[in-house]
């Protein structure tokens, strides 16, 4: 299937600060003491081991991450390897709820750092106010991300430069006896009591080494990805490594570990000792930024698991719309309100043994699947090869798995019923999808209701028809139904309601015999019918009012050219106020259908006109191009977003691309020239468009282009024109403009 792919815009230096910045977050300030009430001076060890069993995990991170340069990260690789099935389901669900309650975690984190500074700010609000900037920032393209974390990125290096610098040259600073504080490594206990302690202070810092999982989930939107992605990872994860041993190395030794045990504030706590005036401030407000980081890039992965998992039809299909800078605006927008909703409730603290323990779960699966590629696809190329395979990822998966058995029991709790009720949620879902695609299957080849031809001219009623026995063939149980309208005065005489109806049954019976053979011709049937009202229009309505149901309404071109130039005529009145889906055909010729354009632009209407070319289509000799103009002069890579979008829209509305059809998408200096010379070259002989826009405006009765078109092209047009409610109707309007 077709993929609209996100925008390649990040170059090296934005990947090396979203992995940096990303994973040097607030856990530094937090953890630092806790490593050290835990295991003493031997915690610098244990952030060393933790970095070591990361680097396997980053490696396999670049050899996935570069096989498959696309978003979604570790949901995309466990469905290449296990399939599309529930456990990528709930790797992508969970990846993705993980990173959004962390950036409602680091959302509440900016507030509390920041009140340190300004303690009459409310922690709520501002939460929300840094959730709402970050997520605007995101909207407006990866660029704006990419350059913040570098921004904030570089002023966190900075500030951690010169906490170490100045910590270990300082004569208050790095005391080898206070590191020590009189404790051997590994001293006066158990070898299996070493190790617990020393597997516990790695597991409770294990998931401050994954912020480099942002690059893989966000790998679709890197330049270079196969040169970027593997030097960005293990930059980053070395950076990381290095910090966060320095800096435990540093605060440990400046503060005996028995003073640090439980503290949240153990840098500020050292920097108070050896850089008094400026240390205090300048780690208080490192601490905002690293928050600031941890919003950024826990968004940044969130939505983009939320893009993956709509785009391949798991979550819902409006989370993959793409707005003008080619950014998941509505997954933005959806994980902004889930983090907002998180941080309003209070429930950051209890989400955030999920986020931890669900990264693990991730990291885990991701590893396995690894090995499976290797089997499935050993041919495929690889741009990053895993050193020591298969032992690199064995290992990854194996630490991992350690690390959860260590963890928090909360979290295992959690992190189970999480996945129970996901694992509900999926089942499900997939009956009712099911369920629901089984049913459409069923109504797109039972059929039932009636196409309404609402035709007084025989001439034009003869097209109609042939038209609507061509859609109703393929269907059982699909009648056409010829409405004739007896046109009365508002009260007339019962002479001249006689004579009228006399007249009318005539005509009726006139337009049957003209017609009725072209539709038994092709095993469809027809009745006629007669509806009293004072106009055309107001019969139609009272019809769709009826009990036996109308699936569409098909109109026909007036047989005087001054008719639809009136401002208030049938064809503009129906095709505002049905509701049904309505047809306008405007005939040349029908009779020996053969090739069929199909101009589209996205949107309801186009994808009514692709699924009525299909119908249509049913009669082995009719070919169908869609086209699609662009303006001058777009660079190739939007020439292939736009190739993609249009191959996306044809997939999601017919299933898939039909043999016999076929895609166009190319430049043109003019939307209506570009038809027009288009259906003259390839001697089409029906152009199915849907309604413009403007089809609302009392200046245009299809719309500007369509308007154009029907004085222009030399044959036959069919315009359609989808029902939707006027809400839907409104809400599609603004969410296009956020699109163009």
């Amino acid at each position: 299937m077709a993929k609209r792919k996100l925008k390649r815009q990040l170059n090296l230096l934005h990947v090396i600060m979203l992995g940096t910045a990303g994973t040097i977050a607030a856990e530094i300030f937090v953890l630092t003491g806790h490593a050290a009430g835990i295991a003493g001076p031997d915690a610098v060890l244990a952030i060393i081991i933790g970095g070591v069993l990361s680097l396997s995990i980053a490696l396999n991170y670049c050899e996935l991450a570069t096989t498959y340069p696309v978003t979604g990260g570790a949901m995309t690789y466990v469905k290449e390897g296990f399939g599309n099935n529930i456990l990528m389901f709930l790797v992508g669900s969970l990846d993705g709820l993980s990173s959004t309650f962390y950036a409602a975690l680091s959302g509440v984190g900016f507030a509390y750092s920041l009140k340190v500074f300004f303690p009459f700010l409310p922690i709520i609000p501002v939460a929300l106010g840094v959730i709402l900037v970050v997520g605007i920032l995101h909207i407006r393209g990866i660029s704006q991300v990419g350059n913040l974390q570098i921004l904030l990125g570089g002023f966190l290096l900075i500030v951690f430069t010169l906490y170490v610098i100045l910590g270990l040259t300082r004569p208050e600073g790095f005391d080898r006896e206070i590191f020590q504080s009189g404790r051997v490594l590994f001293e006066n206990q158990s070898i299996w009591a070493n190790i617990g302690r020393m597997l516990t202070t790695i597991a409770l810092i294990y998931n401050a080494y994954v912020g480099f999982e942002v690059i893989a989930d966000d790998a679709e939107e890197i330049k270079r990805p196969n040169r970027n992605i593997p030097i960005g990872i293990l930059f980053s994860l070395g950076i990381t490594t290095l910090v966060y041993t320095l800096v435990s190395l540093v605060t440990i030794g400046v503060v005996p570990y028995t003073a640090l045990t439980g503290s949240e504030t153990a840098l500020t706590d050292a920097a108070s000792v050896f850089w008094p005036r400026l240390g205090v401030p300048l780690m208080a407000a490192a601490g905002i930024v690293a928050t600031l980081t941890s919003v950024n890039s826990a968004m940044l992965s969130a939505t983009r698991e939320a893009f993956t998992l709509s785009r391949d039809q798991v979550w819902p299909r409006m989370l993959s719309r793409l707005s003008r800078w080619r950014t998941p605006y509505v997954s933005i927008i959806f994980v902004m309100l889930i983090s907002a909703l998180v941080a309003v409730i209070g429930l950051v603290d209890f989400l955030s043994f999920i986020s931890s323990a669900g990264y693990m779960f991730v990291l885990i699966w991701a590893s396995l699947a690894m090995v499976l590629l290797r089997k499935k696809y050993p041919d495929i190329e690889r741009p990053f090869k895993v050193p020591f395979f298969p032992l690199t990822p064995i290992l990854a998966a194996g630490s991992g798995l350690l690390i959860i058995i260590f963890a928090d029991p909360q979290a295992l709790i959690f992190l189970g019923l999480v996945v129970i009720l996901l694992s509900v949620g999926y089942t499900i879902s997939r009956y009712y999808r099911r369920k629901a695609h089984i049913k459409a299957q069923l109504e797109e080849e039972i059929g039932g209701g009636r196409i309404l031809v609402a035709a007084i001219n025989p001439k034009t009623a003869a097209g109609l028809v042939e038209l609507a026995s061509r859609l109703a063939e393929h269907q059982e149980d699909t009648s056409i139904s010829l409405l004739s309208v007896i046109k009365v005065p508002t009260i007339p005489s019962e002479k001249e309601m006689n004579a009228t109806i006399q007249r009318s049954k005539a005509e009726r019976d006139h337009l049957l015999e003209v017609t009725a053979p072209i539709a038994q011709k092709r095993n469809v049937a027809i009745s006629a019918k007669l509806k009293v009202a004072n106009n055309v229009e107001t019969a139609i309505y009272r019809e769709l009012q009826s009990p036996n149901p109308v699936e569409m309404v098909l109109l026909g071109w007036p047989s005087l050219e001054t008719k639809w130039k009136i401002p208030h005529n049938i064809i503009k009145e129906v095709m505002v106020n049905a509701r049904k889906d309505v047809l306008v055909l405007r005939n040349r010729g029908i009779e020996n259908l053969r090739r069929i354009l199909v101009p589209i632009v996205g949107g309801p209407n186009s994808r009514l006109a692709l699924r009525v070319a299909m119908s249509l289509a049913y009669q082995p000799e009719i070919h169908v191009t869609v086209l699609h103009l662009t303006p001058e002069g777009l660079d190739d890579e939007k020439m292939e977003d736009t190739n993609l979008y249009i191959q996306e829209v044809v997939e999601n509305t017919l299933g898939k691309i039909p043999a016999w059809m076929n895609i166009d998408v190319h430049p043109s200096d003019s939307l209506g020239g570009g038809i027009i010379k288009k259906a003259e070259e390839g001697m089409y002989d029906l152009i199915i468009i849907g309604v413009g826009t403007e089809t609302f405006s009392h200046r245009f009765l299809f719309g500007a282009l369509n308007d154009r078109l029907i004085e222009d092209v030399n044959c036959s047009m069919l315009i359609v024109r989808r029902y939707r409610p006027e809400a839907a109707v409104w809400l599609d309007n603004r969410l296009r403009r956020l699109e163009e």
